[in-house]
């Protein structure tokens, strides 16, 4: 790539990465205003959640768009094709996740009028926390292409499906002991779900900024299973993410 096109290349991937951003900015946004949606039962805060995804997925189109226009026309190679092909990945797991905040909230209207058992709020607001707090270090892992903390996404993730976990557990609880009906228990249990998704999309991005900063490309879970079973192994079980 002649050293022109590299520095317009280069421009246009700032934009892109700013772009992306802002992004993850209305995404962590999006989630903390649907847990206080669920948890207080504001209808009108969780329209607004739903009308605000529109707004993402403009943005997340008009950078999927340029993506394609850059690969197109700059033909970027090595360390420059990974930084783009990565943001096209990452862009994705960021729409996705405000797709889950939008499902939390869609959720909480089904279940309007019934109360939530005070450890279940306990937890979701863990949850919600948490998947915030790794969303925020995925962007900051690929704004600083820290290869080792987009590595590392993968163990913190390990503390958002202990808690999925312990939810479930007080969910069985509390209908057990009636505090909480079937059809609430449903769909909190899909909710404490778009929780987990939301991490497991931040792990996403942390594979992505993995294979930006040394150019390996993550195996897929089903692809090491696969592998596993053609030598003979025992294939842990995967997550199909």
């Amino acid at each position: 790539m002649p050293d022109e096109l590299r520095k317009t290349f280069h421009r246009d991937l700032d934009v892109l990465r700013a772009d992306l951003v802002r992004m993850s900015v209305m995404t962590t946004e999006m989630l903390a205003l649907a847990t206080e949606a669920l948890l207080a039962a504001d209808l009108d805060l969780a329209q607004a959640i739903i009308d605000r995804d529109d707004e993402v997925d403009v943005l997340s189109a008009s950078i999927e768009e340029r993506c394609f226009r850059l690969l197109a026309l700059q033909g970027p190679m090595a360390a420059d094709l990974r930084a783009l092909a990565a943001s096209m990945r990452i862009n994705s797991d960021l729409e996705r996740s405000a797709d889950l905040a939008v499902n939390i909230v869609k959720g909480a209207r089904r279940i309007y009028g019934q109360p939530i058992p005070p450890r279940l709020r306990g937890i979701i607001t863990m949850m919600s926390e948490e998947a915030i707090r790794m969303v925020r270090l995925a962007l900051d892992a690929y704004t600083e292409v820290n290869g080792a903390l987009g590595a590392a996404l993968h163990d913190i993730d390990n503390r958002l499906d202990q808690l999925q976990s312990e939810f479930v557990e007080a969910m069985f609880e509390a209908h057990g002991d009636e505090a909480l009906g079937l059809q609430p228990a449903v769909q909190l249990a899909l909710i404490a779900r778009y929780y987990e998704r939301i991490g497991d999309h931040a792990v996403n991005i942390g594979e992505r900024v993995a294979f930006m900063a040394s150019g390996s490309a993550p195996e897929h879970p089903g692809a090491a299973r696969l592998r596993l079973r053609a030598a003979g192994g025992v294939a842990p079980a995967g997550n199909g993410s």
